[in-house]
């Protein structure tokens, strides 16, 4: 989609196509050869640019209602965009943090479709965004407008922008191109030297979005590097510069009850001593993003427990707890792990439907169900890992 085509969009005639598209493709769903046919038809005066832009509009906001909720149905995307766009309770932490941290403007160095942009302007920050694609500014744009806030947006390099007079500097460097996502940080736009060049400035305050994989090491020194999960799945991590840092690693779990956090603070063992132990009643299995920030001893510590092995994440305690940081579960008994026996030993408790969880052990969980043949009455969870480095499997129920 051009500049001009997503313009016309924006014009009563426009907005007017863009109805009808979004009738059509509700009538329409999984087949949008016929979608885009009736629209044609519908709408014969639009040209096939725009009856295509129209189009790719309502699927992008269908599909991102499951990221940004009843706002998409408003709001304007790109996939590429849709898809690096921060999830609203993400950015809605990061703004609320910089609001605690008495930051009053912050500048969003790449801002695309301006996800972020709307949480920091619903956070009551003056918001300014920039960006090198005339398209994805006018987008974001478009979305400040369509839900009503405040901002300011153009098109800008991020790299030459002065930022003295803005509070705080945002980035989420790019990490797609035209092949497909780019792993190497040289490769991101703005590229990883400018990222510690504004993590590392004296005085600076800044906050990167990375890649949740994002290596320990890369992290400048004196940045807080927060790892953040929702509803149990990492989506970034956010490095803040010594200014606004609080500690060095942080792991944030947002979950239907709210957002809990983890920091090194709450770790007595400091993420250095491994405290093994023999198994427990209770096993618990650490959030993905305590696992990223190196906290699965802090989740020891809070349980009361230890680690099955010094080099898996799994948790073991005779107490149970409930935690946001970790998922508990009751061990029922140790089977057999030699897969013979442990098939008998599954068929003997009747057990046909069988959730196999994994870590620290080099096995498929959909060819081990297919060998195991299972077909009784019962459902179980079963948890194949390491304990003093054998093999161990476990059968366990969720607390």
């Amino acid at each position: 989609m051009d500049l001009e085509t997503f313009r016309w969009l924006l014009t009563p005639q426009g907005q007017g196509l863009l109805s009808e598209a979004g009738r059509i493709h509700a009538g329409h769903p999984g087949d949008p050869v016929a979608a885009m046919a009736a629209l044609r038809s519908a709408a014969p005066s639009a040209t096939a640019e725009q009856a295509a832009a129209a189009m790719t509009q309502e699927t992008l906001r269908a599909r991102g209602v499951d990221k940004f909720g009843a706002d998409a149905v408003r709001m304007y995307f790109t996939p590429d965009g849709l898809e690096q766009a921060t999830r609203p309770r993400v950015a809605d932490h990061r703004a609320a943090r910089l609001v605690a941290a008495d930051v009053a403007s912050v500048v969003d160095l790449g801002c695309g479709i301006g996800g972020d942009l709307v949480a920091l302007a619903r956070a009551g920050l003056t918001a300014v965004g920039v960006d090198l694609d005339p398209v994805r500014v006018a987008i974001a744009e478009a979305n400040l407008a369509a839900l009503g806030l405040e901002g300011a947006v153009g098109v800008a390099d991020a790299t030459t922008l002065d930022l003295s007079p803005f509070g705080a500097a945002f980035a989420d460097p790019a990490r797609r191109s035209g092949s497909g996502r780019v792993m190497d940080a040289e490769g991101w736009t703005p590229p990883w030297p400018f990222v510690a060049q504004l993590l590392e400035r004296p005085g600076a305050r800044a906050v990167v979005k990375v890649a949740p994989g994002i290596p320990h090491a890369l992290v400048p020194g004196g940045t807080e590097a927060e790892w953040v999960s929702v509803a149990g799945e990492v989506k970034e991590a956010a490095l803040w510069s010594p200014a606004l840092a609080t500690v060095g690693r942080r792991a944030t779990v947002i979950g239907p009850g709210g957002l809990a956090t983890l920091t090194e603070e709450d770790d007595p063992y400091d993420g250095q001593r491994r405290p093994v132990r023999e198994l427990g009643e209770f096993l618990y299995e650490p959030d993905g993003a305590v696992i990223r920030a190196r906290l699965v001893t802090a989740v020891a510590a809070g349980v009361q427990g230890g680690l099955l092995d010094a080099h898996i994440a799994y948790v073991t305690s005779d107490m149970g707890f409930r935690s946001p940081f970790a998922r508990a579960y009751r061990v029922v008994e140790e089977l057999p792990f030699r897969e013979k026996q442990l098939k008998a030993a599954l068929r003997a408790r009747d057990i046909g439907v069988l959730s196999i969880k994994k870590r620290g052990v080099r096995v498929d969980p959909a060819s081990l169900r297919r060998r195991l043949a299972l077909s009784g009455a019962s459902s179980a969870t079963l948890v194949l890992t390491r304990r003093a480095g054998s093999g161990i499997a476990l059968l366990v129920e969720p607390v």
